[in-house]
């Protein structure tokens, strides 16, 4: 039974759909009358669901992190600082890299280049 939605609970879901589709190019479906945006990978992989949070619910706080693999950690960090969205610092350890970083609700993101075959 494979994993193929994260729903992810945010404040402001025009926001956060830009920020996933702009960085990692996913692409923005919307149900017309549903509340939820769901971004879909073409490449493949779980389809991230965004639903509005109730004004109740805090965000950003959840014990779960969305891991993006990317060739080349370096190269996308840089590509997306200077979109204004930076990462933090690069971690090297073994045969990969990675970086974290906060989607526009304070949700936990990283980009690592763990598994990703060498070109």
């Amino acid at each position: 039974m494979p994993l193929t939605r994260i729903l992810l609970y945010v404040r402001d879901v025009e926001k956060t759909t830009q920020f996933y589709a702009t960085l990692f190019g996913l692409e923005i479906h919307r149900a017309e009358g549903d509340r939820i945006v769901e971004l879909i990978d073409p490449r493949g992989g779980a389809n991230l669901m965004l639903h509005p949070a109730a004004k109740s619910q805090k965000t950003g706080q959840a014990t779960v992190k969305l891991v993006f693999s990317v060739p080349d950690v370096e190269k996308f960090c840089s590509e997306c600082s200077a979109r204004g969205f930076p990462f933090g610092p690069i971690h090297r350890t073994g045969n990969y890299a990675f970086a974290n970083a906060k989607d526009p609700d304070g949700n936990s993101i990283s980009v690592s280049s763990r598994g990703v075959p060498e070109s």
